[in-house]
């Protein structure tokens, strides 16, 4: 470090020439909210001067803006179903180049082993990741994951220098009682000088105080402006999500000023790959911010500065001496359009096309246990009647592209005293079926709005102790489909007339896949096609739709492996 500071010194002052120069830009100054026409001088990866300086290697801007790289500061790797050195193929050409990852969806079927590999797969990637380690596996008390993990479990990877906390705490009910377990993984990450980040849906003024009083200093779970307001006012970080199923920022941009604008932020929280490959990662937030009025440079601070001084990452963010050369040229400031990407100071990214000599050729191997991870009791068509003894049903109601759903009552068609599903109704079938230690556990309930015409849908991504989830219009599709969960070892599925229509199978932990990205997009594509085989007409995605029913810390209504459960009242119900 000496050697690397004397060298930085020496160029910052022009006495040596830079590694590199890139000449003829428009700086972002995401301080003062200005652009100025300066050389960006950079050397053993870091920038060391902004003027007039001379290099070894001199880059041509060619008039673009030189921007900080962006960060998205909350993050699941594995909604992307991708691991990081796959991961990096799709978010570095899109500018991401720093991600805050809360590995819980992996820790909740795998747990240690599960968060370490991941871990150890980062180290490999080009892009910078930092970890939050899971605060709540399982995310409730109420459900059944592959693993607990305590205070005591947490606390030794905190010794790891990318590990920068505690992840979103959403077992709100054990935050607001101080439960002991809780206060143990709070109290564990401030003796370790570590962040805390929330997860705080549905709570009111009182809920975000008590939040703050723990320590808790993030949330992406506003979903209004009023809800964002109270979260800034008690001095949270506000995350603006916009992710595939759970999309804020329209919602939340009026909040955002002048004034505030410093404590906002832009995360994806859940992406997709395919939406990930469409439409982008930060860079779409970016996007979409300005094509909603918010000045260029504002939404770019959110997206870089504001996220690493978020989380302390005192080198990240900002086109100044001292921080990481990590930069993108873009040649138009409202479409965000990424012509170059710079990483430590090499050229990356070119016309939007990762070059070669940075892609990885080598995979971190896969413990055996990860690829061993759906385990169930045989079922059959019996395990899903339900008995309907009311005149009306308890039912969860979908709203597309949301992770919230209504608690409705209805009436519902039976046949000897057994729910039927009704396509007319739209009224279908759904069920848990716990799927890592055999207990035999299946969660039944009905489902309103997935609009489905015909068979069955199932994946072993059921967020968040990933149980088998499926959705059918008859039991005996439904079946196949459990069957086809086991024997892929997880995975997504279509099930029409007793056979497998489309599949994507994902072996890690049920999770991710080690295949390259564009072979997974391919079978993502195929699954989407397929949708027309089984009626679907929704315009959301009923495979991310699917995999947040089972989220008991999301209102209104959810199914876990061991019923139906109300989020509010924070206690299972009958149907």
């Amino acid at each position: 470090m000496g050697n690397n500071i004397y060298n930085y010194i020496h160029t910052a002052a022009k006495t040596e020439k830079a590694d590199l120069v890139i000449t003829n830009g428009k700086v972002i100054d995401v301080f003062n909210g200005e652009i100025i026409e300066e050389d960006v001088a950079i050397t053993g990866g870091k920038i060391v001067g902004i003027g007039s300086y001379e290099g070894h290697t001199t880059f041509n801007a060619k008039g673009g803006y030189i921007c900080p790289a962006f960060i998205d500061g909350h993050v699941h790797i594995e909604s992307s179903m991708l691991t990081p050195l796959q991961l990096e193929e799709v978010l570095v050409p899109h500018g991401v180049t720093t991600l805050i990852a809360d590995p819980h969806e992996i820790a909740n079927v795998s747990g240690k082993e599960g968060i370490q590999f991941l871990i150890d797969n980062s180290r490999k990637s080009l892009l910078d990741i930092y970890f939050m380690i899971p605060s709540c596996v399982p995310a409730t008390p109420f459900e059944n994951a592959g693993a607990t993990l305590e205070a005591e479990d947490i606390a030794p990877f905190y010794t790891n220098q990318n590990v920068l906390g505690l992840a979103e705490v959403m077992d709100f009910p054990s935050v607001l009682n101080g439960s002991e377990k809780m206060v143990n993984k709070l109290t564990s990450a401030m003796k370790h000088g570590k962040l805390i980040d929330g997860h705080a849906a549905g709570l009111d003024k009182y809920g975000i105080n008590t939040y703050r009083a723990a320590g808790i200093q993030t949330d992406h779970e506003a979903v209004n402006a009023e809800e964002a307001k109270i979260r800034l006012q008690r001095g949270m970080y506000l995350m603006i999500r916009e992710g595939s199923v759970a999309k804020d920022l329209e919602a939340l941009l009026p909040i955002v000023t002048e004034r505030n604008s410093r404590r906002c932020l832009f995360v994806t929280d859940d992406k997709h790959l395919d939406d990930l490959v469409e439409e982008g990662s930060i860079d779409h937030n970016v996007r979409l911010a300005i094509l909603n009025g918010l000045d260029p440079i504002l939404a770019i601070s959110m997206a870089t500065i504001n996220t690493a001084e978020c989380f302390q990452l005192k080198s990240k963010g900002a086109i100044a001496p001292g921080f990481d050369a990590d930069l993108l040229i873009l040649s138009d400031l409202h479409q965000i359009s990424i012509e170059h990407v710079f990483l430590k100071g090499s050229h990356v990214v070119e016309r939007g096309v990762l070059q070669s000599q940075y892609k990885n050729k080598m995979e971190i191997p896969i413990p055996r246990s990860l690829t061993k991870s759906v385990n169930t009791k045989p079922v059959t068509e019996n395990d899903l009647k339900i008995s309907i003894t009311h005149n009306k049903a308890n039912i969860i109601e979908i709203i597309p592209n949301s992770l919230i759903t209504n608690h409705i009552s209805e009436a519902v068609d039976t046949i000897a005293g057994n729910f039927t599903p009704s396509i007319e109704k739209d009224q279908l079938k759904l069920a848990v079926v716990e799927r890592h230690n055999q207990t035999g556990n299946i969660g039944l309930g009905i489902v309103k709005g997935m609009r489905l015409k015909g068979g069955a849908i199932a994946t072993t991504i059921a967020h968040d102790s990933h149980n088998i989830i499926v959705c059918g219009t008859n039991d005996q599709d439904m079946v196949k489909a459990i069957a086809l969960m086991e024997e892929m070892q997880g995975g997504i599925v279509i099930v029409k007339d007793g056979k497998s229509v489309s599949s994507l199978p994902l072996q890690i932990s049920g999770l991710l896949t080690d295949q390259h990205y564009e072979e997974t997009l391919k079978q993502i594509n195929h699954l989407n096609t397929s949708l027309s085989t089984v009626g679907f007409s929704g315009s959301f995605n009923p495979f991310l739709t699917l995999s947040f029913l089972a989220l008991p810390v999301i209102p209104d209504l959810k199914l876990t492996d061991t019923g139906l459960f109300q989020v509010k009242e924070f206690k299972h119900i009958q149907i």
